[in-house]
C-alpha cells in the first residue's frame, strides 16, 4: 500500500486541482472539519468502481484517501485493490497528521464526538452493563464483558474495529444535524 505525508499532498494539491482526494469519515465528522478539496464518501458508502463509472474519479490516476488517523482510509484503499485499482494512496496520518502539520483544513459549525471516542464510550458501557446483569441477574452475562474485552484485543492487534464501522452507520454519523 502506497502511503503519502500531509506536507507532500498539500503542496500537490497546491498545483494540481483536479487531484481526487477522499474522505472516507461519516459525514457528520467531515462537516466538523476537513481537507479543502476533499470530496466526503464514507467508507460504509464506498464502492470504487461506481466512483470510476460516476466520474468521480480517474482509475489511470492516483486516488487520495483521508481519514481521522489513517485506518479507515487503508481499508478503503484495500477495497481499491480488490476492485482492481492500484492506484489508492493513504495519507499518512489522516486529519490528525494534517492538522498537527499546521496545514489548511475548513471547520464546520458541527461539533461531534469522534468515531473513537463513540468506541471507547460504548465498549465501556457494555463491560459496565454485562458487570453488573453477572452480578445482580445471572453470572452468564460476565460473558458480555468477555466478548468486548476479546473485540478491543483484536481491534488493537489487528487494527481493524467491528464496533467502529457500526457506529458509523447509525443515524448521528450517518448524516448532518440540522
Amino acid at each position: 500500500m502506497k502511503t503519502i505525508q500531509p506536507t507532500e499532498l498539500n503542496a500537490l494539491l497546491t498545483t494540481e486541482h483536479s487531484l481526487a482526494l477522499l474522505d472516507v469519515r461519516t459525514p457528520v465528522e467531515y462537516a466538523e472539519v476537513h481537507v479543502p478539496q476533499s470530496l466526503n464518501i464514507p467508507l460504509s458508502a464506498l464502492a470504487p468502481k461506481s466512483l470510476v463509472g460516476a466520474g468521480s474519479v480517474r482509475p489511470d490516476e492516483p486516488i487520495y484517501l483521508i481519514c481521522r488517523s489513517g485506518t479507515r482510509a487503508t481499508i478503503a484503499a484495500d477495497k481499491f485493490a480488490m476492485d482492481g485499482f492500484g492506484n489508492a494512496v493513504v495519507v499518512a496520518g489522516g486529519t490528525l497528521a494534517w492538522q498537527s502539520a499546521g496545514l489548511p483544513l475548513e471547520r464546520g459549525e458541527v461539533r461531534v464526538i469522534s468515531l473513537e471516542r463513540q468506541v471507547r464510550i460504548a465498549a465501556g458501557l457494555l463491560v459496565l452493563i454485562g458487570l453488573l446483569f453477572a452480578h445482580f441477574v445471572n453470572h452468564w452475562f460476565i460473558g458480555l464483558s468477555a466478548f468486548v474485552g476479546a473485540g478491543l484485543v483484536f481491534a488493537g492487534i489487528t487494527d481493524f474495529c467491528g464496533m467502529g464501522l457500526l457506529l458509523a452507520k447509525l443515524p448521528w454519523n450517518s448524516r448532518l444535524p440540522s
